[in-house]
């Protein structure tokens, strides 16, 4: 490293420091909801960066969860297991990944800003498989573990149709034979369609069936913060496509929505929903995350403005007709909670307030202080929207100092008995939720 390099870093790790002393100045649970607060924009050399350390889970410690529930693990010792999904005999599999590392590191702040967060264990390296979780004949302890699909290139979304497992690797989806009760898969995977893989600013592809089973959604998030890599790199992304299973054919069907995952379908509504991981780098209170509905052909304002019209002036060239089209999103859910993770809780398990509503895997900000996320939110549902404020229900993975970091919450999903699973990235668990008394 020459001794320019060497400066800008010190420069960097500086401001880096000094913006680590810039508070929030909304509680994130004051941002949420909606209509949240949004205050005026700051401007950075670099992001205020607070992260937590990693420790992982010590002597048998869980997450905390209120009365009435209780938790267990079914499974430890995975390799960054980022998403759950739940076949219909029972058997769950779970998406060992993460970034594919793919983006290039161009300058300081990004070479400081990833060595500071992989302090949190959420760098740590994925398997890159599926493994598939049986539950014991005993009927407890930790259920019995195979590798269920090796070899793919960081693994997200998974979705069974008839007998077709889809795949959402970070360049493609991949379709499997699936034979009920197997433990292993040992056919190669066929595209059925390729996905957005240059750079990979964000990686991961969610993974949604229509309820007949002849479209799939894709949530492809973007290249970038806000269109800084250049806007030919965002081709069809920060948009969810919807992929023929017949054809492979695609299209858009909604666009400006900078990283949408954990797609789900509304049960009341059936209509189409999304998380969203909204921008950084403009303070600690903007800009917040949300829950939407996902409407066909809609824009949601990425990178041209964020909740609705609110103009990103960094966003280059600027275009006042799409900004002029932007709707807000339905529901905020608090700025930089980092939401990964979605599920419609249908089942009879879990205790009545909690039926009806969403699950919320929050994965926990890096650029905020202090820390947002790093819980499960529950959010409670009428007629097809959102009502109230979002709770949090699965908490403890930090320190009460916020300066550890047990674990991580990311993909959330619904067992065949109505129990929550939670797919642990940092920790390498996955947890699962049930009635206390069931």
């Amino acid at each position: 490293m020459n001794k320019h390099i060497a400066a800008g870093a010190i420069a960097v790790v500086s401001a880096l420091l000094s913006g680590c002393n810039e508070h929030a100045q909304y509680d994130a649970a004051h941002q949420a909801g909606s209509n949240p607060p949004i205050p005026q924009a700051r401007n950075f050399l670099a992001p205020p960066m607070q992260v937590p350390k990693h420790v992982g889970w010590r002597n048998g410690a869980t997450p905390k969860v209120p009365d009435g529930l209780k938790i267990e693990s079914i499974a430890s010792g995975l390799v960054h297991p980022r998403q759950v999904y739940t076949l219909p005999n029972g058997d769950v599999l779970v998406a060992e990944s993460n970034s594919p590392n793919e983006e290039a590191v161009t300058t300081p702040k990004q070479l400081i800003a990833g060595l500071i967060e992989s302090k949190s264990g959420k760098k740590a390296k994925g398997a890159n498989r599926i493994t598939l979780l049986r539950k014991p004949a005993s009927g407890s302890g930790e259920w019995e573990k195979h590798v269920f699909i090796d070899n793919l290139h960081s693994p997200f979304g998974m979705q069974l149709i008839g007998d077709t497992l889809y795949v959402a690797d970070t360049d493609a989806i991949l379709k499997f034979p699936y034979k009920t009760g197997e433990t292993s898969i040992v056919e190669r995977g066929v595209e059925l369609a390729d996905l957005p893989n240059t750079v990979n600013h964000h990686w991961t592809k969610s993974l949604l069936a229509s309820p007949d089973g002849k479209k799939l959604y894709v949530g492809v998030g973007s290249n970038s913060n806000v269109g800084e890599n250049g806007l030919e790199v965002e081709y069809r992304r920060a948009d969810v496509l919807e992929v023929d299973t017949a054809t492979g054919a695609s299209r858009v069907y909604a666009a400006g929505i900078r990283n949408p995952t954990g797609l789900q379908w509304e049960p009341k509504t059936e209509q189409l929903w999304a998380i969203a991981n909204e921008r950084d780098e403009i303070g600690a209170d903007l800009v917040p995350d949300y829950l939407t509905s996902v409407k066909e052909n809609a824009f949601y304002g990425w990178p041209y403005s964020y909740y609705g019209q609110h103009v990103d002036p960094r966003a280059q060239p600027q275009r006042p007709d799409l900004v002029a089209k932007a709707i807000p999103p339905d529901f905020a859910i608090g700025s930089h909670v980092a939401p990964l993770g979605l599920v419609f809780y249908t089942g009879n398990n879990l205790p009545p307030q909690y039926r009806g509503g969403a699950f919320i895997g929050e994965h926990g900000s890096w650029d905020r202080s202090p820390l947002s996320g790093y819980v499960v939110s529950y959010v409670a549902f009428e007629n097809g929207k959102p009502v109230g404020a979002p709770k949090d229900i699965v908490t403890g993975f930090t320190s009460q100092d916020q300066k550890e970091l047990y674990g991580a919450p990311v993909g959330v999903a619904q067992d065949r008995n109505g129990g929550l699973l939670i797919a642990d990235d940092v920790g390498n668990m996955v947890w699962r939720i049930v009635s206390a008394g069931g």
